[in-house]
């Protein structure tokens, strides 16, 4: 759904929020232009139609007006410690919810904005700060980098897709008034990633490793490009190069998240353990246990899991990667309700896909459709502010649409995806969505190619089972499935049930 053109959006869907006057930037208001046009162009198609794509047409004006204030209320909740615990500690990648099951793309976040200008407050208030810096002194271009890379961090944590064009005009203004300025240049490389364009952040982390080699952020966005390309060979080498020029924990969790996507989850658990134990701030502490625990949760351990949550939730308790895996943990465990409290505050605070998701499942488990219905619309509200910000929302959409949406968007979308970069999500992403236009001959190829890195994960495995089932692999289809359920049985209340299912029909 295309955003209306509005004074505050083009007639291509992009914001026009000033940002090149630090004057214009005094607060950090949510820019009304995507959500409001998509809204009021919804309500004129909806008050146009009838029956039942009216009445679905109306539910997503509701969905998209609700994220749109859910985003307000952000403002006000999640301004603190729970955004610096990642971003400002110069040191923590956040990846998405893919790689844990969770239905996000599995994209890790920029290495860090400056500390020496950033720590100690919190985002919204050293913004704030920085745009005072810049009235005063217009021609800071570091202050436009770290400027442009806390836009980034705004966006990315608190799901407010609109930070993204601010960011590209600071970082922008930062390369006019210093050409080739690294810190600008990583800070590019870090917005292309969280727009989910790795060929871009690839070529901007060299542009800016070719100014200064020891670039922590260019060297670590390097590696995130890598793997979200699939390039997982070179992504260990990337790693393997990071390490040796700046080792610490942002080099660490990446290391780590490399070696899991092969298969090798025992030198995942002992690097991100060393990372542990060398972290000396909160926010890294927070940030290395709860990475602990997706791979805990990942492998099936749910106590351990919890474990490593209640660590990550000591040294910060609005730590929101935290409170969704110690949901998912809790699910898992057969403890729902405490699952759907820990998600509904997740989803109030950052209303994004993959924990809109895994609350949808959770109501739709308990028999709560209408409920759920609502989370898998504001996927969709998600998506359509992310497009209209430059984001590529095409994975979260194929994985959302598959599962609790139109399969025909969901084979788009993953295709789409799939045309980008090849990846075992983005393989896998596109067997589903094929499997679910009846399309199985076609999608077993990709399911096998999503689970041949070695990467362990019950999702692919699943869906694998049942594509395999439905293109007359039984004995495959068995293995594939009992295999899902024995690494990890709670992997989502849905397709853990679908899976048993399968195999009582197979017996």
């Amino acid at each position: 759904m295309a955003p209306r053109t509005s004074d505050r959006t083009d007639s291509t869907g992009s914001t026009r929020e000033a940002v090149a006057s630090p004057s214009d930037e005094a607060g950090t208001p949510v820019p009304a232009g995507p959500a409001e046009g998509v809204g009021e162009a919804a309500a004129e198609q909806a008050a146009a139609g009838s029956g039942q794509a009216a009445a679905a047409l109306a539910r997503r004006v509701a969905a998209v007006r609700r994220f749109r204030d859910a985003g307000r209320r952000v403002r006000g909740l999640v301004g603190c410690g729970l955004l610096l615990a990642v971003a400002l500690s110069a040191g923590a990648v956040a990846v998405g919810a893919v790689r844990d099951g969770g239905g996000g793309v599995a994209v890790a976040a920029p290495a860090g904005v400056d500390p020496a200008v950033l720590a100690g407050g919190d985002l919204d208030a050293r913004v704030a700060g920085l745009q005072a810096r810049l009235r005063a002194q217009p021609r800071d271009f570091g202050s436009w980098a770290t400027l442009g890379l806390a836009y980034v961090e705004q966006a990315r944590t608190q799901g407010d897709p609109s930070r993204y064009p601010q960011a590209e005009r600071a970082l922008r203004r930062s390369l006019e008034l210093r050409p080739g300025n690294d810190a600008a240049l990583a800070g590019r490389a870090a917005l292309a990633a969280a727009r989910h364009d790795f060929t871009g952040a690839l070529a901007d982390a060299e542009r800016a490793l070719a100014q200064n080699p020891y670039s922590e952020r260019a060297l670590c966005s390097r590696i995130d490009a890598l793997v979200e390309l699939g390039r997982y060979a070179e992504a260990a080498r990337a790693a393997d190069l990071a390490d040796a020029r700046r080792p610490g924990i942002p080099v660490f969790t990446r290391y780590a998240y490399v070696r899991e996507l092969r298969g090798d989850v025992t030198g995942a658990r002992r690097i991100l353990e060393q990372a542990l134990a060398s972290a000396t701030t909160r926010g890294d502490a927070a940030y290395v246990a709860g990475q602990l625990g997706q791979l805990a949760w990942n492998q099936g351990d749910y106590r351990g899991a919890l474990r490593h949550y209640a660590r990550a939730l000591a040294a910060d308790d609005t730590y929101l990667p935290a409170l969704e895996g110690r949901a998912r943990a809790r699910a898992a465990l057969g403890d729902r309700a405490a699952a759907v409290r820990d998600l509904e505050l997740v989803v109030s605070r950052a209303p994004l896909p993959g924990s809109l998701v895994a609350l949808g499942e959770l109501y739709e488990a308990s028999g709560e459709e209408s409920k759920a219905r609502e989370q898998y619309d504001l996927v969709d509200a998600w998506a359509a502010l992310a497009r209209a910000n430059g984001v590529d929302a095409d994975l979260d959409t194929a994985l959302a649409a598959a599962d609790h949406g139109d399969a025909a968007t969901a084979l788009r979308a993953a295709r789409a995806e799939w045309a980008r970069r090849h990846t075992v999500h983005t393989a896998d992403a596109l067997a589903w969505a094929l499997h679910t236009n009846g399309r199985d001959a076609e999608a077993l190829p990709y399911a096998r190619r999503a689970t041949a890195t070695g990467y362990r994960n019950a999702s692919f495995l699943y869906h694998r089972g049942l594509i395999e089932r439905a293109t007359g692999h039984p004995a495959e289809s068995r293995a594939s499935l009992t295999a899902a359920l024995k690494l990890n049985p709670g992997f989502s209340p849905l397709g853990a049930r679908a899976a048993r299912i399968a195999l009582e029909a197979a017996r």
